[in-house]
């Protein structure tokens, strides 16, 4: 596969990139200097991956295969990751639909009948019944809605239960229906190295107390990179956890990663370098450009929702939680990981798309959620150092509006306008405030009944900023047509990227900083030198 590193942007090449800017794509002319990390291209993807999938279940890694632990009487819990990956969602059909079918097919052979699938969403909101029936097929859903296939419910009155704890203490909390399982299939999708593994089920089918053991402000600051497990506190938590889950019940995992096939066949040339852009392409980017323009806020997002991505899958692998995971993710870091020279840069730029693993279908990306893509999913999409250097300046471009869901984010709208103006610092959010947003009973309802992210999920999207945060000196929106809304993130508000660069460049002292662009998405992971 033809692997792509940082390019510096020369004088006589072409200065202009596309950077995400909500639901719209600038093209910016950069300073020449800049050094632009590309993703790697789409890896191919398996030849038949009906077939593929029936072959992990019989040859699994590091257990029994699949059919051999399956017999008359017993009870079956099976959990699919929720929407929140992959984003956008996926072209029909879904990888969670084959992988189920998979398995049904064994355990109608094998006469299992009591199973139950069970959408693992945690603290996420809630799927709609159009939206796991897109995910698993109108069969699957047919034969199963809603009595044996369901969303996750964290708050269920005696539906969680604890089932031990780790040797540091920490309280592994499970659904009750799949800790009395005889035997939980996990299905699971891998866009990025942060996924999968003990985490899927540990976080996945957990609830508050679960939650409170890795998603803290001290846990998040001890994580350098999300992106690489054996040096995040929070994974090395989720993997204490899984141990005990794996001890005290049988799991059997099917793990698939997926490529950077985002763009479909009307916009392919966006997940390309512009220098390898066709007069054609640049007459495409145009249109684009024009058309979103000419939309409102809520038809741009509407119009780029519908669009799914033809993501390829290039790995299944199936069996014991963490002999699987290792595989997984040396796939993925082979997909994903990009080599950058030159150590970190003083300043980096990256654009913040549309959508986020919180916002799909929602009205819109709130500030909160900018601020969790641009400082804790972009700034973390990396190996061994930061693309930025300690004290550097972190530059988001996006519009920053004060925008919400009332239906999807209720909590969010009162954490911006109660908590914010009284402090940011994550220790005394959840110190003075988390635990009663977490348990506030219209939100608990919104939660069970409605389709709301539960009360507490503010708060872990605050946190999940902080190591991104306490690295850099300065973050500046670029783009912000809502200087308060940046204020009250603790961000500088800039008008365009070239006085995000000026201002950027008086904050540090030094009007000739190394400059790097994050040409993301589709996702990439730096490897800094």
């Amino acid at each position: 596969m033809k692997r792509h590193r940082s390019v510096v942007v020369q004088a006589s090449g072409s200065p202009r990139r596309v950077i995400p800017f909500g639901e719209r794509f600038l093209h910016e002319k950069v300073p020449v200097g800049t050094r632009v990390v590309f993703p790697n291209p789409p890896m191919a993807p398996v030849a038949d991956l009906p077939a593929t999938i029936r072959h992990a279940l019989w040859h699994p890694l590091g257990c029994d295969p699949l059919p051999a632990k399956l017999r008359p009487g017993m009870k079956v819990t099976v959990a699919v990751d929720d929407i929140s990956v992959p984003l956008p969602p996926m072209v029909l059909p879904d990888v969670r639909q084959l992988m189920l079918e998979a398995c049904f097919e064994l355990f109608d052979r094998y006469g299992v009948d009591d199973v139950e699938v069970v959408v693992a969403t945690a603290f996420h909101r809630r799927m709609t019944a159009a939206e796991i029936r897109r995910m698993v097929g109108r069969a699957m859903f047919d034969r199963l809605w809603p009595d044996r296939l369901y969303n996750h419910d964290a708050e269920l009155p005696d539906g969680m239960v604890v089932i031990g704890h780790t040797r540091h203490g920490e309280p592994v909390e499970l659904s009750r229906r799949a800790a009395e399982s005889d035997l939980i299939v996990y299905l699971n999708i891998n866009l990025v190295t942060m996924d999968g593994g003990h985490k899927s089920v540990g976080v996945g089918l957990t609830g508050y107390k679960g939650l409170c053991a890795h998603h803290t402000p001290e846990a998040i600051r001890g994580s350098d990179s999300y992106f690489d497990p054996e040096r995040s506190a929070m994974h090395q938590s989720v993997h204490r956890i899984g141990r005990v889950v794996n001890e005290k019940l049988d799991v059997f995992h099917i793990e698939t990663v997926l490529n950077t096939n985002m763009y479909g066949a009307g916009i392919d040339f966006l997940g390309r370098p512009e220098e390898t852009w066709s007069d054609f392409d640049h007459g495409r980017f145009k249109t684009l450009q024009w058309t979103l323009d000419k939309l409102p806020p809520a038809g741009r997002r509407s119009l780029l929702m519908k669009v799914p991505s033809p993501y390829g899958v290039i790995q299944v692998t199936a069996g014991a939680t963490e002999p699987v995971h290792k595989k997984t993710l040396e796939r993925c870091f082979e997909q994903h990981a990009v080599a950058v020279e030159d150590g970190p840069a003083d300043i980096v730029i990256a654009g913040v798309p549309f959508i986020s693993p919180y916002n799909v279908n929602s009205q819109a990306l709130n500030p909160l959620l900018v601020r969790c893509v641009g400082l804790g999913y972009l700034f973390n999409m990396y190996r061994g150092r930061p693309l930025v250097r300690k004290g550097g300046v972190w530059i988001v471009c996006h519009p920053c509006l004060a925008e919400f869901d009332p239906e999807h984010h209720p909590s969010y709208i009162d954490f911006f306008h109660e908590l914010l103006p009284e402090t940011r610092d994550a220790d005394l959010l959840r110190e003075r405030h988390e635990k009663r947003y977490a348990t506030n009973p219209a939100w608990i309802e919104k939660y069970r009944f409605g389709h709301a992210y539960h009360g507490a999920h503010p708060f872990y999207m605050w946190y999940w900023a902080e190591n991104g945060q306490k690295h850099v000196g300065h973050v500046i929106c670029a783009g912000a047509e809502q200087p308060g809304t940046c204020e009250r993130l603790g961000w500088h508000a800039a008008r365009d990227l070239t006085h995000a660069l000026e201002l950027a460049k008086e904050l540090l002292g030094d009007r000739d900083p190394s400059i790097a662009l994050l040409h993301a998405p589709p996702l990439l992971i730096s490897d800094v030198s």
